[in-house]
């Protein structure tokens, strides 16, 4: 299933993610991933892991126009001059001469001449070629409106914490008012349950409404969650390390939701945000160096 882009650029709407997949690990979920059928992979400065998605892209035996590669700039280089250079750094880790969608990880409200300076330099870099679609991540409205009043160019996509407990229907509406496609990170719910990720929390894979739903599908909860998505335009990005969830996760083309089961779904949001406040600094982790290629 694919998603046309604001600029008319065609992107995989399901793809694997690799948040918190450790370096070790991540080739060979990424090969796993190219086996299964995805062609999506989205990877991050911050994550530390590029150059072993570029790894296990190479791998694949897959020619490159055949993957659609998604990083982010982590906030230690926005500004106009540092993001050109942090695209040189992806590029080199990864093993690429273009990117299909270079993002801003972080809206950084305490540094946002900053984050629009990153922003223009995406803007120059998509002129240039190097990169086909550019984006955001963790955006708010008003950080998008504030974005959009100082750029040209508005974002392909707006990457989110977005899943059955957290659905974040504001920002949706603001994404969907400007044409932005809306792509969910934790989309099954995996910062809800993640070990050691601050206090205990309610974990959307034991809900049992979605249990219900998975059940008279034949169904996993994570496939009903993923399908919920798609059905519903967004583009989704679930992480695994594990081959046999990574197909698991994909193999979500061969049934519908109805009217009814998504609705049920949508009604299971709690308003309660489970990753970290975009509108709140956090000096020591913005501050992570991003090392060279």
């Amino acid at each position: 299933m694919d998603i046309t882009l604001n600029n008319g650029v065609v992107m995989p709407a399901l793809g694997l993610g690799v948040f918190q997949s450790a370096p070790e690990e991540t080739t060979a979920a990424v090969e796993s991933a190219l086996a299964t059928g995805y062609r999506h992979i989205d990877t991050a400065a911050a994550y530390g892991n590029e150059r072993e998605v570029g790894e296990g892209i190479r791998n694949s035996g897959l020619d490159r126009s055949e993957i659609f590669i998604e990083t982010k700039v982590w906030v230690s280089d926005f500004g106009y001059d540092e993001t050109l250079h942090a695209w040189e750094k992806a590029v080199g880790k990864l093993g690429v001469e273009q990117l299909d969608l270079l993002i801003l990880h972080q809206p950084a409200p305490d540094r946002f001449q900053k984050t629009i300076a990153a922003y223009k330099a995406l803007e120059q870099l998509l002129a240039d070629g190097r990169v086909r679609a550019i984006g955001v991540s963790n955006f708010m409205p008003h950080h998008l409106q504030e974005l959009l009043a100082s750029t040209d160019i508005v974002p392909a996509v707006n990457q989110i914490e977005l899943h059955p407990y957290f659905t974040q229907p504001d920002v949706q509406a603001a994404d969907a008012e400007h044409g932005i496609l809306t792509q969910a990170w934790s989309p099954i719910g995996g910062i809800t349950f993640y070990p050691g990720w601050g206090e205990q929390r309610k974990n959307v894979m034991e809900d049992p409404t979605i249990a219900g739903i998975a059940q008279a599908h034949g169904k996993s909860p994570a496939q009903v969650m993923i399908r919920w998505h798609l059905q519903q335009g967004r583009s989704a990005i679930p992480k695994s390390t594990n081959p046999a969830r990574i197909a698991q996760n994909f193999d979500v083309f061969d049934f519908e939701l109805s009217s009814e089961e998504v609705a049920a779904i949508d009604s299971l949001d709690t308003g309660n945000r489970n990753g970290p406040d975009p509108d709140v600094a956090r000096e020591e982790r913005f501050a992570l160096v991003i090392p060279e290629a």
